[in-house]
């Protein structure tokens, strides 16, 4: 697998600094960040692929951190984590953009799984060749 650039976006600093650990052990490019105007700020300077974005948060919440991400940059693949009682927003997410959702508490290979395919994907669109049937 290919090393690839992962932004994780989650307002919990020790599920942060966890997952961050975890995904550079799987030879992942993996910041954290700990909301979602950070975020934005990180992706103004800096390569990603892949945003694992968490939904609730203070200030900007995941859903409107996905609108402006997917306005800046709409190459970035965003896999979003939701609470159980916010399944509803999971979905909302994945109809305004995002690759996928998954509910916390998320193990880490079913995690894992959906940044990769989240990558492959981008990687996918990113080399179709343009639509010439104008």
């Amino acid at each position: 697998m290919d090393s690839f650039n992962v932004l994780v976006v989650d307002d919990e600093k020790d599920f942060l600094q966890a997952l961050v650990a975890r995904l550079g052990l799987r030879k992942l490019n993996a910041v954290g960040v700990e909301n979602g105007l950070a975020a934005l700020e990180h992706l103004e300077r800096a390569p990603v692929d892949v945003v694992v974005l968490d939904l609730k948060m203070p200030g900007m919440d995941g859903l409107e951190v996905l609108g402006e991400i997917k306005r800046r940059r709409p190459g970035v693949e965003v896999v979003i984590l939701t609470g159980h009682g916010s399944v509803e927003s999971g979905m909302e997410g994945v109809s305004r953009g995002a690759f996928a959702y998954l509910v916390k508490p998320v193990k880490l290979d079913e995690l894992m799984e959906k940044i990769v395919k989240a990558y492959e994907w981008k990687r996918m669109n990113q080399e179709l060749p343009p639509n010439d049937s104008d």
